[in-house]
């Protein structure tokens, strides 16, 4: 299969490339720097330079491409906010959706976050609703994230992965990432929040397998969702940090159920956290 990939040079794009090329597709990856064009060159994928909020710079791009299937990992998380990684999401998605449409593509598999459905005590899935009436830049990230999965369902075969919190090789909670630097520092605290997380690699994996999955939305998270009381002092732990202190929090935030996609044929190499972060802490990848 020929699969365009916009979002290839990020986290994500470099675990699920070289899965990609391994299983025998095809793989044109979307980036908008130079730098992003010597990793895809890198990884063995054909680059094509293109900003994602450039309407006909990405039409120009899938349409020489001319993909049988996307894979949308589009995300701002370098020095990017919220708002930017909302804009993204919204126009960024409209745009490729736009053009894979143009070129008659009928499958399309999009990065989406689990952090979005109204909290509860009770394991959140898939048709849960959203939190779109939530306060402040929370609710601007619900409905961007709504609208970017509404998008991609103009597309026949369209598959909304929601993710957990990335953590592993290249991510906030990676050795040299921002979350460690934060939990060295003592200045990472433990609060009653839960959090549901999924190892980037086997985010990738999700993600190559969703490229036969059936249209719909699909939780992509490991097997113990866990309040920050649990997982911030073992995170601490991993990567050197000392015991984090711990603070009050109005925000209950909402465990996730992977269920559909074990029942799809996924399993997490990495099904707790409690194991992935020792591994994460030392950047070994684990296919």
């Amino acid at each position: 299969m020929r699969i365009f990939v916009a979002g290839a040079s990020g986290v994500l794009g470099r675990g699920f490339v070289p899965l990609a090329l391994a299983a025998g597709h095809e793989v044109v990856g979307m980036t908008r720097s130079e730098r992003g064009v010597r990793a895809l060159r890198t990884l063995g994928a054909t680059p094509v330079v293109a900003d994602a909020l450039d309407a006909g710079a990405v039409r120009e791009g899938v349409g020489w491409a001319a993909p049988e299937a996307v894979v949308n990992l589009l995300t701002d998380l370098g020095a990017g906010t919220s708002a930017s990684n909302a804009r993204l999401r919204v126009e960024g998605s409209r745009n490729l959706v736009d053009a894979a449409r143009s070129v008659g593509v009928e499958r399309i598999v999009t990065e989406s976050i689990s952090w979005v459905y109204r909290p509860r005590t009770t394991p959140a899935v898939e048709s849960d609703p959203l939190d779109v009436d939530a306060d402040g830049p929370r609710r601007a990230t619900v409905r961007a994230v709504q609208a970017m999965e509404e998008t991609a369902r103009a597309i026949p075969a369209a598959v909304a992965l929601r993710f957990g919190q990335l953590y592993g090789p290249g991510t906030w909670y990676a050795a040299d990432g921002r979350f460690a630097a934060l939990a060295r520092a003592g200045e990472l605290p433990a609060s009653e929040t839960v959090t549901s997380f999924v190892h980037v690699d086997d985010a990738a994996r999700a993600t190559l397998a969703a490229l036969g999955w059936p249209a719909g939305v699909v939780n992509v998270v490991d097997d113990e969702p866990a309040p920050g009381t649990d997982w911030v002092p073992a995170f601490a732990r991993a990567v050197g940090g000392p015991t984090p202190p711990r603070v009050p929090s109005a925000d209950p935030g909402r465990p996730v159920d992977n269920g559909r996609a074990r029942a799809a044929g996924w399993t997490p190499l990495h099904p707790t956290w409690r194991s992935g972060f020792a591994v994460s802490a030392t950047g070994d990848r684990v296919r």
